[in-house]
């Protein structure tokens, strides 16, 4: 198995795992792909049999959602007669364009593939609930501004307008402020004035509190929190640290969380 290098990996829009093998030899009938959960070390395998009959190349395609992959990353291998190695991997598997493509579609599973720092190709897949990906945030004469794309929503990437509304709550205080939005096909913008937010919740200024954004769309059922995810960086809360602005001396900043969800941060 150590002569198998995948070339080019990628989730298709339909969910199949496309593959590219620069390999010694064809590969022997019952060889199978294995897909092994890194936590839980549940394993869904794939019998590949002979998919080229060149020597030095291949193509695989799998389709991903009979496989019944949970959330989390996963580790492939390849098997045979009982033997099995990594899947070793010079693609770095990561297309912006690719991915914005990808998340146009309603879905309830997000599949990409990626190469591991070592060197091996995986699969991370995650819940895939209609959102607001952040692309852009800045604060400008005295407004908090942010754009992006609408994720896993189904509408149509075009110049249809549809009414909005940003939503800010405050769940210390049970506060909220609204602003109202531009969306554009799946694209939004939305702004809101800094004194709003601070005038908001006079009464909790001198405390630490978060406000927490989402965006109210037409046609879509639910409010979509705004996050940062159809990239390669993760934990966003340790590496992405944007500068405060300070209204009537109180410092406001955004942040991720953990899970990458915006946050506005106030006072503290």
């Amino acid at each position: 198995m150590m002569g198998v290098v995948v070339t080019d990996a990628e989730v298709t829009l339909a969910d199949v795992l496309a593959l590219r093998l620069a390999i010694d030899a064809p590969l022997e009938d019952g060889t199978e792909l294995v897909l092994r959960h890194r936590t839980t070390g549940v394993e869904r395998d794939v019998r590949l049999g002979t998919p080229g009959a060149r020597a030095r190349e291949a193509t695989v395609a799998v389709s991903l959602a009979p496989l019944e992959l949970s959330a989390g990353r996963w580790d492939a291998y390849l098997r045979r007669d009982g033997k099995r190695s990594r899947l070793r991997s010079v693609d770095p598997g990561f297309s912006l364009d690719h991915l914005d493509a990808y998340a146009l579609c309603r879905r309830t599973l997000a599949y990409r593939s990626y190469r591991t720092r070592n060197g091996f190709l995986a699969l991370k897949i995650s819940d895939a609930e209609p959102v607001a990906e952040v692309r852009s945030i800045w604060f400008r004469e005295g407004r908090f501004e942010v754009m992006g794309l609408l994720a896993y929503t189904g509408l149509d990437d075009d110049d249809s307008r549809h009414e909005a509304v940003l939503r800010l709550d405050r769940r210390q205080t049970s506060a909220r402020l609204s602003a109202t939005a531009t969306v554009q096909g799946v694209r939004f913008h939305a702004a809101v004035s800094l004194v709003d937010v601070v005038g908001a919740d006079p009464d909790a200024v001198a405390s630490s509190g978060t406000w927490e954004p989402a965006l109210e769309v037409e046609g879509v059922p639910t409010p979509l929190k705004l996050g940062s995810r159809l990239d390669d960086v993760d934990g966003k809360r340790r590496r992405l640290h944007y500068p405060s602005a300070t209204v009537d001396g109180v410092p406001i900043r955004p942040c991720y969380t953990a899970d990458d969800e915006l946050r506005i941060e106030v006072g503290g």
